[in-house]
Formats: structure tokens, C-alpha cells, sequence
């Protein structure tokens, strides 16, 4: 059996432009963001397959595609995802769902001898009360968030996953664990969405409604870490040809923002002139979420895309393809 160091010296050599990769989740907000970009840097060899043509739950159907296809690399980037509302109404989707597509992938993608796989966790996979900014080892030191414990769980269950069959099998799996997403393509659903796109839509239905007041669940207080997710997809490419390490890695963009400032901006990007007012009988979350991304930084990432520059971009976005289906 390998150690851990000895595993993490696996080769590191830049992918090759007509290498075959499989990106799960391709429609979604990670997932279409990876693909933006890798056909960006010239990668025209991309797998590419919808819920309805590759039912990632299904054992069966992922070994049978893996045997057809025999992709060389894998970014692992589809899961079941939402907010605290639907993670606190569906937890039996959430943890199965997750722990089912993340089986299936990772092992059909070591039977098939996939060069390196890179799969994609959450930072809700920390204490609830870690230390701030949250390094990487704090991963397993304390309780988690209850509200959506859930989805951390089958996420972790990832992590190890990666882990174990890098260290059992020397497979070249990597865990990458992203700060709170947002960007096109994101969930805008007005209940099982997260806090920014929520309140973007929110603002921009109670502008377009001439509504006085918008209502906001919590105080404002919690500070968040936002990423534009090309930032992220920036960073999983770098990862991809420069870390091979048996730790997952933090990627964040390092700046905090409460969420009353962030509603305020999102009121400002949007152009609503009503209130916000704060229903503070509703849940916060987690008080505070930094990441300590200063691993990526040292292997040489680092983001570019500011978070009022990010907030514009989706605004315009949602009202191109959303609004405008409307």
C-alpha cells in the first residue's frame, strides 16, 4: 500500500488538448462554468451527457458508459444541491442522491483506468463553529451545521472516497472544496435556492412589481465568502494540471461580505429602490464562513472576477434566460 506521500507524487503533466473529459453535471452552475472554460483553452474532446441520457444513480448505467468511453479525465461536479429550505424538507434525497452519484463515479472511474479524477465538495463540510478563515484540517474536528448536515455528510463521504483509493489503489483522485457559488447558471428557484441568487430574484420581481418592501429571512449579521464560479472553473483546470495531493484543497476568493451587505449591493446592482426589512424569527445558519484558501495561492491560483463586477454578470444573465422565458 502506498503512503500518502508517496501517492501525492503522482504525475502532475499538463492535459493534453485531445484528451477525453467527462464532466458530470454539465447544465448546472459548476458543471457549465467547466465547460465554458476548458472549450475556452481548446478542449474540444468532451463528454457531455444529461440526468435523462446518464442516470448517474444508477450503477449499471455509469459502468456501462465508463466501459463504452473510457474518459481520461473526470471533473466530478454534478450533485443534488439547494438551500437550507430544502435541505432541511429533503435530507433523505440529499445524503443518498449525493453518496449514490459520487459511488458510482469514482469507482467506474478507477476500474476504467482513468487518469485523474477531480472531484468537487462543498465548504458546508466544516464545523459549524470551525476556526476562521477555515483551513483544510478542519475537516471532521466538530459538530456540523444541523440545517444541512445532509448534504456535508455525503460530501465528507466523498472526500474519503478520493482518499481511499488514492491511497489503496494509488488512483489519482483530488478533492476540491469550493466557498458559496454563484454566477450563471445558477438556481434561482424561489424556495430551494441559496441566499444570493434568492435575493437577486427577489429584488428584481419586487422592482418589477413596484413593491415597497422586499423581506429577508434572519438578521443580516452571518458574513459569507462568495466565488464567481469562472473563477472556480479557473481554478479546477489549475488543479487539474497542478496538484495531485491526497488533502482536499480550499478554493475561495478570500473576501467576506455580511449578508446585509450583500443584500444591499444585490438592491443596488438590481436597481430597487424600496427596503429591506430583516424577519429575524428565521434561521442564519452558520455565523461565519471563510475559507483559508492560502494552499491554492501557494501553488500559484488566485481569483480575478470582484463581487459587484460577479453580481452584474448574473443579473444580466438571469435576465436573459430566465426573465426573458418567463
Amino acid at each position: 500500500m502506498p503512503s500518502p506521500s508517496a501517492a501525492s507524487a503522482m504525475d502532475l503533466t499538463p492535459i493534453d488538448k485531445s484528451a477525453s473529459i467527462l464532466v458530470t453535471g454539465h447544465r448546472g452552475l459548476v458543471g457549465s462554468a467547466v465547460v465554458r472554460k476548458l472549450r475556452s483553452l481548446g478542449y474540444a474532446n468532451l463528454l457531455l451527457r444529461t440526468h435523462s441520457e446518464l442516470d448517474l444513480t444508477s450503477q449499471s448505467a455509469v459502468d456501462a458508459f465508463f466501459d463504452a468511453h473510457k474518459p481520461n479525465y473526470v471533473i466530478l461536479a454534478a450533485a443534488k444541491v439547494g438551500g437550507i429550505h430544502a435541505n432541511n424538507t429533503f435530507p433523505a434525497d440529499f445524503i443518498t442522491i449525493n453518496i449514490q452519484i459520487q459511488t458510482n463515479v469514482i469507482t467506474s472511474a478507477f476500474k476504467h483506468n482513468t487518469a485523474k479524477l477531480l472531484f468537487l465538495g462543498s465548504s458546508c463540510i466544516y464545523p459549524k463553529f470551525a476556526p476562521q478563515p477555515i483551513p483544510e484540517s478542519a475537516l471532521l474536528t466538530a459538530p456540523l451545521e444541523p440545517t444541512n448536515e445532509w448534504y456535508a455528510i455525503a460530501k465528507i463521504a466523498g472526500i474519503k472516497m478520493c482518499q481511499a483509493f488514492r491511497i489503496q489503489h494509488s488512483f489519482n483522485a483530488i478533492s476540491a472544496m469550493p466557498t458559496n457559488l454563484y454566477g450563471p447558471n445558477d438556481n434561482f428557484h424561489p424556495e430551494n435556492s441559496h441566499v444570493l441568487p434568492a435575493l437577486l430574484r427577489r429584488f428584481h420581481e419586487a422592482k418589477t412589481n413596484i413593491v415597497d418592501e422586499v423581506v429577508v429571512w434572519g438578521s443580516g449579521t452571518p458574513l459569507r465568502e462568495f466565488l464567481h464560479v469562472d473563477d472556480l472553473a479557473d481554478a479546477l483546470v489549475f488543479m487539474l494540471e497542478n496538484y495531485s495531493g491526497l488533502e482536499h484543497v480550499n478554493v475561495g476568493s478570500g473576501k467576506e461580505v455580511s449578508i446585509k451587505e450583500l443584500a444591499e449591493l444585490i438592491k443596488e446592482v438590481v436597481g430597487y429602490q424600496g427596503k429591506i426589512v430583516w424577519d429575524s424569527s428565521k434561521p442564519d445558519g452558520t455565523p461565519r464562513k471563510l475559507m483559508d484558501s492560502s494552499k491554492l495561492a501557494t501553488l500559484g491560483w488566485e481569483p480575478k472576477i470582484s463581487l459587484k463586477e460577479g453580481l452584474e454578470d448574473t443579473y444580466r444573465w438571469y435576465l436573459e434566460n430566465v426573465v426573458a422565458q418567463q
